[in-house]
């Protein structure tokens, strides 16, 4: 049984459909220097494309960061994303063309959002409750060659034996499901105190002496932390699966005991996750607004994975064998909060190469920031929390991911549809060429020179939050990131070749 930790714990044989074409990327000079507004620069460059509405508009180290969504009639079109980077001198220097062939398209609408939403209940056949009611939006989706109106339609469950959140698009005319995949978003907002900020102490899961900011209202001290963007929260499911459980509170503000240490970890790793991308890339939580880290631990009973629903982390406890206390990992912590980074900046969907992408990018920047803490850095994903009676194990290899088997290179892909069209699975090819990157190395008889874990992070960093859509491939993926190369180091230098070799190494081209 395949071992993973994602933003979807539920993967069996789904539709997995690609959707037709497949991003180009432009660089150079591309348009004459301009005193128009970045936007429309990049809005004019692209209108031979159809029609758009901008999504984002920002400044970075490199230029204006324009981000376009593909519309017709003001409907979006899945997936259809525009990027244009302009520069000081008003000149379009870099263009991500994600833009989606619309043949065939023709406006055939039968359902309204009501039955689009009654239709979807019926297909995942839940009969209790909904953490998040499922929501239906209108959108153009690419089917295959052609393009129909659909319905996305999300919701998220918790109280069942595994939580979910399905994404259903349903064809607006017929009510046929196009395509689906499972992922986990959205849940209840925080309830927090007011009070004093204190500073606690406490053991975590690993037996390390910890401190962390908590706060003290009335009688008992609680595990908020109101110092860090809109707060980091940890709760209590007391080994039920009613979410988010009880704020974490004690009377003492010493967490010594047994009981005490998955929150202990999950409260200091959630502030150590945050301090990292807040240090590292300037990025004030996961959606860059300062969002609450909300975390629940003892979930169920001997419950073997952790999983992000959009507003908090979840952990069980593990059964002892195979998963202790799974809030023990910092790299399993920050994994699953770069799951919402990706979800706020590339949208990376959850299915075939982009998902594998998707999951790669939450092992590479947990072990960056692992990296980042100093201390017990190394290429497994989960390793602390893994099999706790085995040393030197863990999850997944990204130095080695035929050692868990999972294909190494682009030949040895896999092509079925189990794992959402292997997400966790070719995820391992996309981890290598990041190894590769940091630490150097040949592999498949192509060597690369290695630039070090922090300047590798900084780079998957641009090419996530720049240049990665929601159907981004590998092919996408080896342009963002040569790209990004590029822009932080120069169009020649080391970072920019090593990429490039890195991707050569592992099959990408």
């Amino acid at each position: 049984m395949k071992k993973v930790l994602s933003t979807s714990l539920i993967a069996g044989v789904l539709l997995v459909p690609q959707l037709v074409g497949a991003a180009e990327l432009k660089s150079g000079t591309l348009t004459k220097p301009s005193n128009e507004a970045p936007t429309t620069i990049v809005k004019e460059y692209a209108k031979a494309k159809g029609e758009f509405k901008t999504l984002e508009s920002k400044r970075d180290k490199v230029g204006q960061v324009v981000k376009l969504q593909q519309t017709v009639d003001g409907v979006p079109v899945f997936g259809g994303i525009v990027v244009g980077v302009v520069d000081n001198d008003g000149q379009l220097k870099t263009v991500v063309d994600d833009t989606k062939q619309l043949k065939g398209l023709h406006k055939s609408i039968k359902l309204n959002e009501q039955k689009a939403v009654a239709r979807y209940k019926e297909l995942v056949g839940h009969k209790g409750a909904y953490e998040l009611e499922p929501a239906a939006e209108l959108v153009v989706y690419p089917n295959g060659e052609e393009a129909v109106y659909a319905y996305e339609v999300t919701g998220t469950i918790l109280d069942a034996d595994e939580p979910s959140r399905w994404t259903y698009f349903i064809d607006a005319a017929s009510g046929k499901v196009l395509n689906k995949y499972n992922q986990l978003a959205h849940a209840k907002p925080t309830n927090g105190v007011t009070g004093t900020t204190y500073t606690g102490t406490g053991i975590d899961v690993l037996g390390q002496s910890q401190t962390f900011k908590t706060t003290k209202s009335g009688s008992y001290y609680y595990l908020q932390d109101s110092t860090r963007g809109k707060g980091i929260y940890t709760y209590d499911a007391k080994n039920r699966t009613t979410l988010p459980g009880s704020l974490w509170a004690d009377v003492d503000n010493v967490l010594n005991t047994t009981y005490d240490r998955a929150a202990v970890s999950a409260h200091v790793n959630a502030t150590k996750t945050y301090d990292f991308f807040k240090n590292t890339y300037g990025r004030n939580s996961y959606d860059n607004n300062g969002a609450a880290l909300n975390s629940t631990v003892h979930y169920s009973r001997s419950y073997n994975n952790a999983f992000w629903d959009g507003s908090k982390m979840v952990y069980g406890d593990g059964d002892g064998q195979t998963f202790t206390y799974l809030s023990g990992a910092l790299d399993v912590v920050a994994h699953e909060l770069s799951h919402a980074v990706t979800e706020y900046t590339a949208g990376l969907i959850y299915q075939n190469e982009s998902g594998a992408i998707n999951e790669a990018v939450s092992d590479i920047f947990g072990t960056v920031a692992e990296y980042s803490v100093g201390s017990n850095f190394d290429w497994l994903v989960g390793e602390d929390i893994y099999t706790p009676g085995i040393a030197g194990d863990g999850l997944r290899s990204m130095s080695n991911p035929a050692a868990n088997g999972d294909p190494d290179h682009y030949s040895v892909r896999y092509t079925g549809t189990q794992d959402n069209g292997g997400v966790h699975i070719n995820s391992g090819i996309v981890n290598k060429a990041a190894y590769l990157l940091a630490s150097g190395g040949s592999h498949y008889g192509v060597s690369v020179q290695g630039i070090g874990v922090m300047e590798m992070g900084d780079i998957y960093y641009r090419a996530l939050t720049v240049y990665l859509t929601p159907t981004s491939n590998f092919s996408s993926l080896r342009q963002a990131v040569v790209q990004s190369a590029k822009d932080l180091h120069g169009a020649t230098s080391t970072q920019a070749v090593a990429a490039a070799k890195s991707f050569d190494a592992v099959g990408i081209n």
